[in-house]
């Protein structure tokens, strides 16, 4: 998949809701009348979404040669108009959204999309906001959907994929009903009371559990499995349901900020594990001091150890050499002081024990401080970004000073091992076996760029997955269950809806079912076949039933420990139905800008 957008203009139209347009180029127009022969052999046409720049160089050569002998008509005085929505809406324009939609249905197949920049750069993802985010989308209403994606992941972490597929398929069924003759807003009116008796089952289908860890490792598990490959999926979920759970405290809300995610192009991607503490990229500066320290102190502090300008402009006027060296002698000893003060403390702490000392500092540290810590044994590392300095308290306990006067035994944290590792020319410290971190740092390996932004992906994922279900305290059954108990309901709930609005309530059930056939599709099974099973299944046990995408049989998804966020489907329910809504209700889309009429 290139990275190119989706355009589609329609020039020199006057658009009605009532009749529907072909573009000039294919003898359309204001005025034109319908060719039915025409119209067949232009929907024939091998279409391309891709603008005329992009890699998809066979259709546009070909088309460049025919574009001398096409009529094209004057744009006029307005501009050109964009065109999309059901009633009014050119083959082409709705080529491209359609094309979009298929775009992340092909991305849910387990297989990977392959994003090209204008540069070059190549980025390999199945993760439908990564998609979203680096996608140049240009057709209006594919970017709408895009942005409803997008503040789905915004708000849950989850669900970005399943977003675009029901909105897409909710378009699709309802465009069955409209090209009959059925009114967008009786769709609509259907759609809303669809939302609502969805959400109703959703809340009877939920599952009250207690949070434990076996719980989560089925939430995170189920997450991750649909982002990496089954084995790397096992690693992680280990991971990532022990991080938020050491920094989970109770009567606070869970601050995933203080889950340090730290790169390292190194082995396999499989070897990436938990840090019970922090990982620093950048090791000590002086080459005496101790590259590994067990069971040390850790003052954290923001002190400038070195000379410094004056904030103020100032001048100092000596009239000798010995003047001049007893200022800098002043100068010296003011850092000396501060540097002695540490000394003194870690002689204190550190006396009747082997115990080691390690000073992060957020300022900097001159090479005359550091020749004197190193002689005491500190090991002493400097300019410390000021995000580990919040986490390291948190992870190593004690507290962060900004002043040495009132340096005590009560501002030390502890860790129980403290190392250096080196790796080609970068250095990482490693600060591990603290007691009861509330800051910990996951560890992410791989061989290559790709790899690491892709496990980076999957591990933000997995975090949000599993803080999401701590605090729903609830669970809904996965595999496809929870859109094929929906859609049973509302077959049976249609019945009792008065009007034609009950063709909407059938058209939101049937679009649900495009996530359990697309779970069939992307598994290799007959997905007609595969559905009817499930359905049945459900209709003769009245038990919440899903898709074994090993087998391609109906299962029971709570008894496999296969677990979805009920914030996620709740989110999901929501959006799509008010998107699709809007869309079905938008006659025209023109291109607006500055007015070209004068006065």
């Amino acid at each position: 998949m290139y990275k190119t957008p989706l355009k589609t203009t329609v020039k020199g139209a006057n658009f009605r809701a009532s009749r529907s347009v072909l573009p000039s180029a294919w003898g359309g127009g204001p005025g034109s009348t319908w060719d039915t022969r025409r119209h067949k052999a232009a929907l024939r046409k091998p279409i391309c979404p891709t603008v005329p720049n992009s890699r998809c160089s066979a259709f546009h050569q070909k088309e460049s040669r025919k574009k001398s002998l096409r009529p094209e008509r004057s744009p006029g005085r307005h501009g050109p108009v964009s065109c999309t929505g059901l009633g009014s809406e050119s083959p082409c324009s709705r080529f491209s959204w359609r094309a979009f939609l298929r775009c992340f249905r092909d991305s849910g197949q387990g297989l990977l999309a392959r994003l090209v920049s204008g540069a070059g750069d190549i980025k390999l993802t199945k993760d439908g906001n990564v998609l979203l985010h680096e996608m140049q989308i240009q057709h209006p209403t594919a970017s709408l959907i895009a942005k409803v994606a997008t503040a789905q992941d915004d708000i849950t972490g989850d669900g970005t994929t399943s977003n675009v597929l029901i909105i897409g398929e909710l378009l699709k069924q309802a465009d069955l009903y409209i090209s009959e003759g059925l009114h967008p807003r009786i769709i609509a009116e259907g759609f809303e009371a669809a939302k609502k008796k969805a959400l109703e089952v959703l809340e009877e289908v939920k599952i009250k559990k207690e949070m434990k860890r076996e719980i989560l490792l089925d939430v995170a598990r189920t997450s991750l499995q649909t982002k990496v490959h089954a084995k790397l999926a096992d690693v992680l979920t280990e991971a990532v349901v022990d991080s938020v759970l050491a920094i989970r405290r109770p009567g606070y809300p869970i601050d995933l900020f203080m889950v340090e995610i730290v790169e390292m192009k190194h082995k396999s991607e499989t070897d990436t594990k938990l840090i019970r503490g922090l990982v620093l990229d950048h090791g000590a500066r002086h080459p005496c001091m101790k590259k590994r320290v067990e069971d040390a102190f850790i003052l954290t502090c923001n002190v400038s150890l070195e000379y410094e300008k004056t904030e103020v402009s100032s001048g100092f006027f000596y009239k000798t050499a010995e003047e001049k060296e007893n200022l800098v002698k002043a100068e010296r000893k003011f850092i000396e002081d501060r540097v002695q003060k540490i000394i003194d403390l870690k002689d204190k702490v550190c006396a009747l024990s082997n115990k080691g000392f390690v000073v992060i500092n957020q300022k900097g540290i001159d090479p005359f401080s550091l020749d004197a810590l190193a002689k005491h044994g500190i090991v002493a590392l400097r300019r410390a970004k000021r995000r580990n300095m919040e986490r390291l308290s948190l992870a190593c306990g004690g507290m962060a000073v900004n002043s040495l006067e009132d340096l005590s035994v009560d501002c030390l944290g502890h860790a129980g091992l403290v190392h250096e590792y080196t790796l080609g020319e970068k250095k990482f410290t490693f600060i591990e076996n603290c007691v009861n971190p509330l800051s910990v740092t996951l560890l992410v390996k791989g061989p290559n760029n790709h790899t690491l932004t892709q496990v980076k992906d999957a591990v933000r994922d997995g975090l949000r997955a599993v803080k999401n279900a701590i605090e729903d305290g609830c669970v809904v059954p996965g595999a496809g269950a929870v859109e094929v108990a929906i859609a049973e309901a509302l077959v049976t709930y249609k019945h009792s809806v008065k009007g034609r609005a009950r063709l909407g309530v059938q058209a939101f059930a049937d679009a649900l079912l495009i996530i359990p056939k697309v779970l069939a599709q992307n598994s290799g099974y007959d997905l007609q076949e595969t559905l009817v099973k499930v359905q049945a299944e459900h209709s003769e046990s009245k038990q919440i039933v899903g898709i074994d995408l090993n087998t391609g049989e109906p299962m029971l998804a709570a008894d496999a420990g296969i677990w979805d966020n009920y914030c996620v489907k709740k989110q999901l329910l929501h959006s799509c139905a008010v998107i699709a809504t809007n869309l079905l209700l938008v006659d025209e889309i023109m291109r607006a800008g500055l007015s070209s009429l004068k006065g």
